[in-house]
């Protein structure tokens, strides 16, 4: 038992978070227009020119712009959830960071291995998907070249390696080694030119636009495209486009990762988010809109359909400007995956738990070089290699699980002890056991200030949430909403998902001044965690094997290294410790006090 208590204390060992920064090695160069656009860039990449397209062709009809408003809303609860964490830690390393202080080691770990797999098929996709594009406006010359002379005849493996992905790759890593500045002032002006093109697209297309494409009658519909009208697939596929254009914002936590990076990035970072948010739905949301009424849903190509709705309207010059914008949003988007990468890995190895040589800084370019130098090489070898298409879900996961992580932690956070005293309102010691557990989840004790009994409520209170809404998603596959089981199921989760955050709400709330705070806690951060729970359980059972395989991987990193390693395990004296002990004393708390493990606190 001592051993066993002895793990679960390392892995659930927590960086300080004292509101005292060291001095970053990265170079503060980003400001508030970098880190929009690189947030806009990563996320409006193909999927802008191809989603609304395939949403709306067999999905959702031209109710696809109300599944892009259901979207945008999920995607806003994760994103202000990390707007909040960016306010309160400005470092590099996103979600990770953001759980090592809240949650611990082992489950910061597992989100920063997750963020990695991320960002490297993130990387390789963008990067295939560029060249196969460039290779479509060569009429497929460059792949029927290499079928013919270096075919792959591996199921796993794409049918010939794609060396102008591979190059594209290497280039971009060459370019992100030169400075953070020189590559977000060209992501800057890949930005700028899709949105100009978007926004040309938009313009345009509402010159063509015809209102009676959302009123279709019904006899007038092909056979399989539903009933016509605006929601031709009903509201179940409305839903179910929601979730297929959810994928579309991902891309906007990139900012996130620039905290060591960002002129004042505890108004910054946030207000970034925000911006770029709601850049993002507009573009989505007119885009689906003018495509939709140019053409019959019906009608659309679900690979190209801008191309296809103005060759319809004999709008040549829009075609072939819609078609030079989609590069550039590549290039774009491929930069926006890339470079949260390397700051990943920087941030982990910085905490020892990955090898400490990736936290090494150049000091030319003040950049993590060897870092950016391994991400280029590994996603390189990737987009050659493989058939990136089998493993795009896998993205999902690590993102959906970052977001989940981030969004406990903002509850956790809000309701937190922050001298972690074991004592209430007025000193007295409190003694933790079931019946107070329960007494404090009703909050009789009307406490003003958290303590460590309504601390812990929180924290079990959003684990129990988690699972309900776990159980609630798989069972959902099982059984028909609209069933007698169906019904049961749906009415008693509802009902303890309502008393859970009624529960957590009556807790008292940590007096915490921040730029920035997430509105309606917990309603906004648990709505976000059943967004993405639910999201996870529509990704299918080879996308989890192939999960388990790299989280496998990464726990024997882990620990065989990064337990020994680890930074937190030779720190001194937490500094709320010492903030505790002064508070008891009638000093001041806030006093920036560092102790080492070999000295007393007066």
């Amino acid at each position: 038992m001592a051993k066993l208590g002895q793990l679960w204390k390392i892995l659930t060992r927590q960086k300080s978070n004292d509101g005292v920064e060291e001095e970053s090695k990265l170079a503060r160069v980003l400001n508030l227009f970098d880190l929009t656009a690189l947030g806009v860039g990563s996320t409006l990449g193909l999927a802008i020119y191809v989603l609304a397209g395939s949403v709306a062709y067999n999905i959702a009809g031209p109710a696809v712009t109300l599944s892009f408003l259901i979207a945008g809303i999920a995607s806003a609860f994760a994103g202000i959830c990390f707007a909040e964490f960016a306010a309160r830690v400005p470092k590099a390393g996103s979600a990770y960071t953001y759980s090592y202080i809240t949650v611990g080691e082992f489950v910061a770990f597992t989100i920063g291995w997750n963020l990695i797999l991320e960002y490297v098929i993130g990387t390789a996709s963008v990067a295939s998907g560029l060249s196969r594009y460039i290779d479509s406006l060569m009429d497929n010359k460059m792949s029927h070249y290499f079928q013919n002379f270096l075919s792959i005849n591996v199921g796993f493996l794409g049918r010939y390696p794609d060396f102008l992905a591979f190059a594209m790759v290497l280039l971009l890593t060459v370019l992100l080694s030169f400075g953070v500045k020189e590559s977000s002032f060209l992501n800057n002006i890949f930005t700028s030119l899709n949105l100009l093109t978007i926004s040309i697209v938009i313009i345009a297309g509402s010159i063509y636009a015809d209102s009676n494409n959302w009123s279709l009658a019904a006899e007038n519909v092909p056979g399989g495209f539903g009933k016509g009208g605006f929601m031709p697939f009903g509201f179940a596929g409305v839903m179910a486009g929601a979730a297929k254009c959810f994928y579309g914002f991902v891309g906007f936590d990139c900012i996130v990762t620039t905290g060591e990076e960002a002129i004042n990035p505890r108004r910054n970072i946030p207000l970034a988010i925000v911006i770029s948010l709601i850049i993002i739905f507009l573009s989505y949301f007119g885009v689906s809109t003018v495509l939709t009424m140019m053409l019959p849903y019906y009608n659309q190509n679900p690979h190209a359909p801008f191309p296809t709705a103005f060759e319809s309207v004999n709008a040549t010059a829009i075609k072939w400007i819609v078609t030079v914008g989609a590069v550039f949003a590549l290039c774009a988007s491929l930069l926006g995956a890339m470079f949260p990468m390397p700051r990943i890995l920087y941030a982990m190895a910085n905490d020892g738990v990955l090898f400490n040589k990736l936290s090494a800084v150049n000091n030319r370019t003040q950049t993590p070089l060897l870092a950016t130098i391994v991400c280029g090489i590994f996603a390189s070898v990737m987009a050659l290699l493989f058939d990136v298409n089998q493993l795009i879900d896998m993205m999902s996961i690590g993102t959906l699980m970052a977001y989940t992580i981030v969004a406990i932690c903002v509850v956790v956070l809000r309701y937190e002890d922050e001298f972690k005293s074991g004592r209430n309102d007025s000193g007295e010691l409190l003694h933790v056991c079931a019946s107070t557990l329960l007494r404090q989840s009703l909050n009789l004790g009307l406490y003003e200030c958290p303590n460590i009994l309504s601390s812990a409520v929180t924290k079990i209170a959003m684990v129990l949430f988690a699972i309900i809404c776990a159980i609630w998603c798989t069972l959902h596959k099982i059984f028909e909403v609209d069933s007698t089981p169906g019904l049961v199921l749906s009415s008693t989760a509802a009902t303890a998902l309502v008393l859970i955050m009624i529960s957590i709400a009556i807790q008292p709330v940590a007096k915490v001044e921040l730029s920035f705070k997430v509105p309606l806690v917990p309603l906004v951060p648990c709505l976000s965690v059943f967004t993405n729970l639910y999201l996870m359980s529509l990704l299918d059972a080879y996308t989890w094997i192939r999960f388990l395989i790299w989280i496998a991987l990464g726990y024997a990193i882990y620990f065989l290294y990064g337990v020994r390693n680890s930074k937190q395990k030779s720190n001194g004296v937490p500094v709320t410790i010492v903030r505790e002990r002064r508070h008891h004393l009638g000093l001041d708390p806030d006093l920036k006090t560092y102790i080492s493990n070999d000295r007393n606190v007066i």
